[in-house]
């Protein structure tokens, strides 16, 4: 078959190899000049099977609303008006509310692990295959609490996920600075945590941009630099996608050639992959496809080792201030905070600044003088970075075939990107090449029928 990408981040790319592991020709598309430049580039590191938690959870709503007039929230709700313009937020969220009880964090969270681990199994395939190095540390992950009250709640957590299949336990403040020294300045702080001695971290951007030349070797073609001008239809099945190069370079011709003027060009597809993380609602409702992906702004601050020997090598978890703390060789990677307020990617706004100087802050508080976060405060060179994330009200993607005939979706796994990314690509192309993935995952347009009998190829 010959399939078309949109989208070239981690979960496009992987789409894109076991779509070429299993004999397709590939086309993948992208407006930015690589792979993994967008809500790849700079995420938290993590391979997170034991923190495949959802948003949602019967706290969230109160918590949320405390955290509303709190510019450097953890999840900060920014409501958007009008109404008109606003209603895909709103809906995102009423129905985000529906999902905040036990029943459903549990019924959430059995999913969301199933695909990790699926993932990870996946992911550890690609890298024996391809021997691609991306700074990899399997040393787990940690994540420290420092107030009781939270860390009393721990063990439930911990718990829920060991039911499923994960190695998430308890462990005191005493056995956490065994597992990772380097909290050794921030013990008094710490009650306890948990560790996952299975999970790990790693650069997704240089693994995906790895992986994008891997694929062009085997034959996939790129179209980097390039626009989507619309998805065409023939009757109700995908016929073609209109694309536009946005460079001369990128068109392969003169300057007339490429941008808002340009001629487009038709890729006829016998089958289309949506994998445009946040833009993909968009993308599909030109089709009348309507999913509910919403955008969760993002941050991350990367900032050199001043004292490589005082970093951590275990990946951690900040729980008072929600954010990930990973080891890129001789940088740490401190991501966290979700702003649910639009498309905007500015860093300049009086809230954007706020979030990341948290970051730079918290890392000083727990790792003093470890990392160089002086220019970060200073805004000389901050090292700071902000992308969307692609959320669903259970913060499950939808990974599966629309009711349009022959186009496919591969989006919304909010920050769950880098964890998912291998295994989501399996499925995707899996479930194109009449396949049915081998694990208990609620797969979009695919019945239960389609399931327990196998499937056709589209």
């Amino acid at each position: 078959m010959n399939v078309v990408v949109l989208g070239a981040g981690i979960i496009g790319v992987s789409t894109a190899w076991h779509l070429l592991e299993r004999g397709h020709e590939v086309t993948v598309v992208d407006r930015q000049p690589d792979a993994a430049l967008e809500t790849s580039f700079a995420n938290a590191a993590q391979i997170s099977v034991s923190y495949c938690e959802p948003w949602a959870n019967r706290d969230a709503p109160l918590k949320a609303l405390k955290w509303m007039f709190r510019d450097d929230a953890p999840l900060l709700f920014r409501p958007q008006f009008p109404l008109g313009q606003g209603w895909q937020q709103w809906r995102w969220g009423l129905q985000f509310l529906a999902q905040c009880n036990d029943a459903a964090f549990e019924r959430n969270v059995q999913q969301l692990v199933a695909l990790g681990a699926y993932s990870h199994e996946a992911l550890k395939e690609v890298v024996r295959a391809t021997g691609i190095d991306y700074h990899r540390l399997e040393r787990g992950i940690a994540h420290y609490y420092t107030d009781q009250k939270s860390f009393d709640t721990a063990g439930d957590a911990a718990a829920l996920m060991r039911k499923y299949g994960v190695a998430r336990r308890l462990v005191s403040t005493a056995e956490l600075l065994q597992i990772e020294p380097a909290l050794g300045q921030f013990a008094h702080r710490i009650v306890g945590g948990t560790y996952t001695a299975s999970d790990e971290s790693g650069d997704a951007r240089v693994f995906t941009q790895s992986l994008a030349r891997r694929c062009a070797e085997r034959g996939a073609r790129f179209l980097y630099s390039h626009d989507i001008v619309q998805l065409e239809k023939t009757g109700n099945a995908i016929d073609s996608v209109a694309v536009r190069a946005r460079t001369a370079s990128a068109a392969g011709k003169n300057d007339a050639q490429a941008g808002p003027g340009a001629p487009t060009t038709r890729l006829k597809a016998d089958a289309v992959v949506i994998a445009c993380g946040s833009y993909t609602a968009p993308l599909l409702r030109t089709v009348g496809v309507d999913l509910p992906i919403y955008p969760g702004k993002g941050y991350s601050a990367t900032f050199k080792l001043l004292k490589p020997e005082l970093a951590p090598f275990v990946s951690m978890i900040d729980d008072e201030v929600k954010c990930a703390l990973s080891r890129l060789g001789d940088d740490l990677r401190v991501a966290g905070t979700i702003e649910v307020g639009g498309y905007d990617l500015s860093l300049d706004t009086p809230v954007a600044r706020a979030r990341c100087h948290m970051l730079a802050r918290r890392i000083e508080e727990v790792l003093p003088g470890v990392c160089d976060t002086r220019l970060a405060e200073q805004g000389g060179n901050p090292r700071f970075w902000t992308g969307l994330r692609p959320a669903t009200p259970t913060n499950i993607p939808y990974i599966g075939k629309t009711r349009v005939g022959g186009l496919w979706v591969n989006a919304g796994h909010g920050t769950l990107g880098w964890t998912h990314g291998a295994g989501s690509g399996k499925a995707m192309a899996e479930l194109i090449s009449g396949e049915m993935p081998g694990m208990n995952f609620g797969f979009y347009g695919i019945s239960r029928a389609s399931r327990q009998g196998g499937l056709s190829p589209a």
